[in-house]
């Protein structure tokens, strides 16, 4: 009965969380209930069916693909699955919760449950270094065994970051699709209606007016191919892929699909010779290709006609020479970290820098880059103007890789891109070098 109220009140995600709780709740009041009795006398044919059960409970909990752990007197963690100690980063010692899990509300109701009183749901977010959502289930579970401390907690853990990312996406969507696409929108509807009257025989008008058309359509649909893009990255942003992507071969792709590109107006791109002759890092191909895409395009959108475009690829620094590589492209220029990862000494990455020669970004605008839809002024209108999602896009891949975005830019100058990704090491990745991509797979 119980469970059957909590699925009107659960839906997808959540309510996955929450069927596994209960389930571990089950598991923990079996296995406590083991190995918390009297001692038995050794198996005999009556009671092996039960040892087998317990075992079976054991290897079920320590399966179980959420985190569960027991609680014991002054808040000291007595036993957590492989899930919980991924969770919440627990070594082989087992400490106080409250070292490993610093939420106040989780924290009362564990020593609530300790104390034999009724169990309690909680749900707390955090924003560093990710933002997650996670719904807590503390029961308390009385051992069978006398002693000062017959209870024990029970803490299940069920990450909702999905599901709440899920309902922001969606509201986001609307909220930011309806405002960029009313323009268009309105050009359209006050040319439909100019040619369904005043101009219906004038051709010159019609001609005119269908080239404006078209290009408000394809307007219309980047914007919509972007905000899909950014969606699809931000529900997928706390689960950090688990690849390898050789970026010299990735970013030799990349140049060599926007060549023609740049060919049209004169610009030379030109890849720099590598400092290795491979450079795995930690990623997801497509997403990486993506970034880089991303990156060389803008450079060569806001690069004059007859420049040329720098791309280097570098292995193995450090966090620290990651964000100052190369030198400054001008002693007044503005460099700034929009996303970096975490602080490790031991850290190194696979760097992409991307070098023009355009018209560079005031360094009052450094910090706005990567907002959705933010675009510099002048950039705002004409042939080169975007949709503002692009560096988004990147920051959100970026932070995704746990990796790292900069920008160095002086006016009149040019800009420089870079980012950094995790070199692939046995211990962070569980898969093998992605496939090469074919033309169903290829990035836009």
């Amino acid at each position: 009965m119980l469970v059957l109220t909590m699925a009107g009140e659960l839906s997808g995600g959540a309510f996955l969380g929450g069927g596994l709780a209960f389930i571990a709740l089950g598991l923990i009041y079996y296995l406590t209930a083991l190995t918390t009795a009297e001692p038995h006398p050794r198996p005999t044919a009556v009671n092996a069916p039960r040892d087998l059960e317990g075992e079976a409970s054991v290897t079920m909990l320590e399966r179980l693909p959420i985190p569960v752990l027991l609680i014991g007197a002054g808040g000291r963690i007595e036993r957590a699955n492989p899930a919980a100690r991924t969770f919440l980063g627990l070594g082989s010692e087992r400490g106080l919760l409250s070292t490993v899990l610093r939420q106040p509300r989780v924290l009362e109701a564990v020593s609530a449950a300790l104390r034999g009183d009724r169990g309690a749901t909680v749900e707390y977010s955090t924003l560093a270094p990710l933002e997650s959502h996670v719904r807590a289930f503390v029961e308390p579970i009385r051992l069978s065994a006398p002693g000062p401390m017959p209870f024990r907690a029970m803490l299940v853990l069920a990450d909702d970051t999905n599901s709440k990312r899920a309902e922001r996406m969606r509201a986001d969507f609307l909220a930011n699709a309806s405002h960029e696409l009313r323009t268009p929108l309105a050009s359209l509807a006050g040319f439909i209606e100019t040619l369904s009257g005043p101009a219906r025989d004038d051709e010159e008008a019609r001609d005119r007016f269908l080239g404006i058309m078209t290009v408000q359509t394809e307007r219309m649909r980047r914007l919509i191919n972007d905000l899909l893009s950014l969606s699809r990255v931000e529900m997928n942003e706390h689960m950090p892929p688990t690849g390898q992507v050789d970026l010299n071969a990735l970013t030799a792709d990349v140049a060599e699909a926007l060549a023609p590109v740049a060919t049209r107006r004169n610009i030379t791109l030109k890849l720099l010779e590598a400092d290795s002759e491979t450079a795995l890092v930690r990623g997801e191909r497509d997403q990486l290709y993506e970034v880089i895409e991303n990156l060389v395009q803008n450079a060569i959108k806001y690069s004059p006609d007859g420049s040329q475009v720098d791309i280097s690829v570098s292995h193995g620094v450090s966090r620290d020479a990651a964000e100052h590589l190369g030198a400054r492209i001008d002693p007044e220029s503005g460099r700034l970290t929009l996303t970096a990862p975490a602080l490790d000494p031991d850290a190194r990455f696979g760097v992409v820098r991307v070098q023009d020669q355009g018209g560079g970004i005031e360094r009052r605008y450094l910090p706005r880059l990567a907002e959705r839809f933010f675009r510099v002024d002048g950039q705002k209108s004409g042939p080169t103007s975007g949709t503002g999602l692009g560096l988004a896009i990147v920051k959100h891949i970026v932070n995704r890789h746990r990796g790292g975005f900069t920008v160095e830019s002086a006016p009149e100058t040019g800009s420089v891109f870079t980012v950094f990704f995790p070199v692939a090491t046995a211990s962070n990745i569980a898969t093998q070098p992605d496939l090469p991509r074919t033309e169903d797979s290829a990035v836009r």
